[in-house]
């Protein structure tokens, strides 16, 4: 079965918000317990938890199942996303359904030898109706090349909202237990310096987009995420201060996440609308 076959590819699973996840990620984030689910935090939900012999050196569950297993490329990551924000508010204990369908899958080389990306789309749907419209990019590639490149520092914003936090350890393992993350490079520090050669743990991409996507709210009192899109340039590691930047430039927020020398690690825009009530 080639990977094309995948195309088209389809499955439907629900989920409840349990208020413990609330509660877990409010922690996480030091911010106050919602009732309504804040953006980006659906990726609490549908989580993918496997027997113990069916999980991979990774700690991700073994290849296979609803996406192309691609076993040729030892390292996949989420890449980025597009999401779209209904306003259709999902509550704590409602019952979630996600439809998922596989979109497209693309090889391209690029400087770490041959990549494959595969875009997968979701739709949310709650009590109310369609919540929420996502796609997801997730990338496969080789274990040759280095780990992280250096990059020089980014180009000041001037007048940007900034803010700075440190994803400590505590933080990631948090992360990775609220959203089911068994992936090893997020807590295991042997592993993710001595296997896949990082200098330390590595900051989730959705945490980091997660925390833009709060970011832009912050500084917008009486708005809401209409749109919100978000791709990964370079990792970043625990322990090191990692800045949020936003401006406003038109109808877009434009968003960057920074590490300790200046450096883009993540680029995300945002559209905003009035909020709901």
């Amino acid at each position: 079965m080639s990977h094309q076959d995948y195309v088209g590819r389809t499955e439907t699973r629900e989920d409840r918000l349990d208020p413990r996840l609330l509660r877990g990620m409010a922690a996480t984030l030091g911010r106050k317990v919602p009732t309504e689910l804040p953006p980006l935090w659906h990726w609490m939900l549908f989580q993918d938890w496997v027997m113990p012999d069916q999980i991979g050196p990774d700690g991700h569950p073994k290849r296979g199942g609803f996406l192309p297993p691609v076993h040729d490329l030892p390292r996949r990551m989420w890449a980025g996303g597009r999401l779209r924000f209904h306003p259709v508010p999902l509550h704590v204990d409602d019952t979630v359904t996600r439809t998922s369908t596989i979109l497209k899958v693309t090889e391209k080389s690029g400087g770490s030898g041959r990549l494959v990306f595969v875009t997968v789309g979701h739709l949310l749907h709650g009590p109310a109706g369609l919540a929420l419209e996502e796609e997801q990019d997730i990338v496969y590639r080789g274990a040759e090349g280095a780990a992280v490149k250096a990059a020089p520092a980014a180009e000041p914003w001037p007048g940007a909202a900034t803010a700075t936090v440190l994803p400590d350890p505590v933080m990631l393992f948090r992360y990775s237990a609220l959203t089911g993350n068994g992936h090893r490079i997020h807590y295991d520090h042997p592993y993710v310096t001595g296997e896949e050669g990082y200098p330390g743990l590595v900051v989730h991409g959705p945490l980091q987009a997660t925390l833009m996507a709060q970011h832009a709210l912050d500084h917008a009192p009486g708005q809401r995420l209409h749109s919100f899109a978000f791709r990964g340039r370079r990792p970043t590691f625990d322990s090191r201060p990692l800045t949020l930047l936003g401006k406003v430039e038109g109808e877009q927020v434009l968003l960057e996440t920074r590490d300790e020398s200046g450096a883009t690690c993540m680029q995300a825009e945002a559209v905003l609308a009035p909020a709901v009530g």
